[in-house]
């Protein structure tokens, strides 16, 4: 009966999210977490749905609770590094970030989130490795792109920056053309 009952709860969490009906879907999920407490993919999706609503802290200790339950998750560190992050703490933000990275080198948005935190930590060199990495795994998006550009700007390697420029127009004209004028860097893009 409580597995039925589960299904249940889901499957009108599922359908109150697809309605948009958030705080609908979070009513569900936290009867589900009543009957699952120590279950670690609940407590991450209803983390997930107090971040959305503006609940950070609380989702921070939901993730961290996930976290203590099953640490093999790499989606959940990527989550609360990027919850971190948003309240400006780049360096527990990192830690999870790594941590992720760990389960997943291939966890781009993680690659991504490092980098920012590198860079808001003034470690502006080290950035530019996961920024690489994203952009090998993304390569059609263009935040890295954009990123690595103002990375290489701050350095001063300017003739390094203005290529990635150049490579952004060729799939992202208008954002070439943004960092082109946010670096003063001459890529020849016409504004």
């Amino acid at each position: 009966m409580n597995a039925l009952k589960v299904w249940y709860l889901r499957q009108m969490a599922t359908w109150s999210t697809f309605f948009r009906q958030s705080a609908m879907a979070l009513e569900y999920w936290e009867r589900i977490r009543l009957m699952r407490p120590r279950d670690p993919a609940v407590l991450a999706t209803v983390a997930g749905l107090h971040a959305s609503a503006g609940r950070r802290d609380h989702a921070r200790e939901l993730l961290r609770e996930s976290i203590g339950i099953d640490a093999a998750q790499a989606y959940v560190h990527f989550n609360l590094g990027y919850l971190l992050q948003q309240d400006d703490h780049h360096a527990e933000a990192l830690e999870a970030f790594e941590r992720a990275l760990a389960l997943n080198p291939k966890l781009d948005q993680a690659l991504y989130g490092q980098a920012l935190s590198l860079i808001k930590l003034d470690r502006v060199e080290e950035a530019l490795e996961p920024l690489k990495a994203n952009m090998r795994l993304q390569p059609l998006s263009p935040y890295g792109f954009y990123q690595l550009a103002h990375a290489l700007n701050r350095l001063g390697r300017r003739d390094e920056a203005k290529k990635v420029i150049v490579q952004l127009s060729g799939f992202e004209p208008q954002v070439a053309r943004q960092v082109q004028r946010e670096t003063g860097i001459d890529a020849g893009l016409p504004e």
